[in-house]
């Protein structure tokens, strides 16, 4: 499991609001993006609709969709081409790693949210912001690394509910709305799929004591990869492997042992979504921990519980129908083999070069009251579907720009 549950008390950690810092690193982001993420190149499309919102006085949330973990770097694009700085809320943990991370994430911007509480300081703090308007402030929607760049995972209702509270304020004082700008990133491969990725297939299919299935395609290799992971979870969780779809196979295991874990810590109902859900069920197994009122048989059952949410979600974050049956881009390949790979090893690889296109969407005005008949906060509707038909079209000239290759 990846250190991003920290059994300690937690404390809000504020940005630097920093010019200086902001400007000097930029200078160096490309070549840290270069180094640690294999992005290369940069497009940025649409900057001036975020210039624009600025420009006119509007309190302004940037809803990225959340790939890869380079997102938040890829971000400082955006900034310069818009001519802005920017606030970013971000996970606890990220700030806990290490001091030159803690030292330079703050620098950017950045500050810290509580996901396994209720972080009434950090909201308060982004509700702020929006109310001054200082800085466009970047919020992920998602919750979580989805690590598939092409499709939207189910969006929070956070962003809005913080956009309203601000969006209150600024028209108690006569000014200008709160707008959400959906923003894109789509990251592109041009290299030799097979000769990039074979070596990772290789040493996963070593890991099952496996002859390299180097006889079947790419896609084959991954579904066959992705077939025995799945069954060694459910042997891991249920006891036995199980036949079917797998698919099919993987929804079931992540409900039946999500609705198992809800019911032992009375979380049934709490949330919807899969990363939803496992925030509600680490909200109630960690605060007993961080205050060490649990014995070390208890403790020990409690991170059995936690690895489970995790992997729960993981498991969620391989969309059917993404790689196969025609849809074989080479970033989906990579994408699932890098998702395998940190599944199964518990260690992020990153293959490249890549280039990178971030999209900033049309502005979405934030009602100062949410219409309650409707299932999901109607703003984070509207800004998912902005985000998809983004992604969507940003596909469709992919593939017609493979096509053309292969008939040139």
């Amino acid at each position: 499991m990846q250190n991003i549950i920290l059994e300690k008390p937690y404390e809000f950690v504020p940005p630097v609001e920093s010019g200086f810092w902001c400007w000097a690193i930029r200078f160096w982001l490309r070549s840290y993006l270069e180094k640690n993420f294999s992005v290369t190149s940069f497009d940025v499309r649409g900057a001036e609709k975020l210039r624009a919102s600025i420009d006119e006085g509007k309190g302004v949330i940037v809803a990225p969709n959340h790939s890869r973990l380079s997102d938040p770097m890829v971000l400082g694009m955006l900034s310069k081409e818009a001519g802005t700085q920017l606030f970013a809320m971000a996970s606890w943990h990220l700030f806990e790693q290490n001091k030159f991370e803690r030292f330079l994430i703050r620098r950017m911007g950045a500050f810290s949210v509580y996901r396994e509480g209720n972080d009434r300081q950090a909201v308060n703090f982004a509700i702020d912001i929006l109310v001054q308007g200082r800085r466009p402030l970047v919020m992920f929607p998602e919750g979580a690394v989805s690590r598939h760049c092409d499709l939207v995972m189910d969006l929070m209702d956070g962003p809005a509910f913080i956009a309203r509270q601000a969006a209150k304020k600024r028209q108690k004082q006569g000014r200008p709305p709160v707008v959400i700008h959906p923003v894109a990133i789509r990251y592109y491969f041009d290299g030799d799929v097979e000769a990039t990725i074979g070596p990772d297939l290789d040493a996963l299919e070593h890991r099952f004591s496996w002859q390299p299935q180097t006889h079947l395609t790419l896609t084959q290799r991954l579904g066959k990869l992705g077939r025995a992971i799945l069954a060694a979870k459910e042997i891991e969780y249920l006891g036995a492997a199980r036949e079917g779809d797998p698919h099919e196979r993987a929804d079931r295991l992540m409900q039946e042992v999500l609705e198992k874990l809800e019911e032992k810590w009375g979380t049934v109902g709490k949330e919807k979504g899969v990363v939803g859900r496992v925030k509600a069920l680490r909200s109630v197994i960690l605060p007993d921990m961080i205050a060490g009122k649990v014995t070390p048989e208890e403790r020990s059952e409690r991170w059995r519980d936690l690895a489970e949410c995790y992997y729960l979600q993981q498991l969620a974050h391989y969309p059917q129908g993404y790689i196969g049956g025609g849809h074989d881009l080479p970033e989906r390949l990579l994408e699932t083999i890098e998702r395998m790979e940190e599944d199964f090893t518990d260690e992020s690889k990153y293959h490249g070069p890549l280039h990178c296109v971030i999209q900033v969407g049309d502005a979405i005005e934030v009602d100062t009251e949410r219409d309650r008949s409707a299932a999901q906060d109607p703003a984070m509707t509207k800004t998912a579907e902005s985000l998809q038909g983004m992604l969507d079209a940003m596909v469709a000239e992919r593939r017609a720009e493979l096509a053309a290759r292969a008939e040139s």
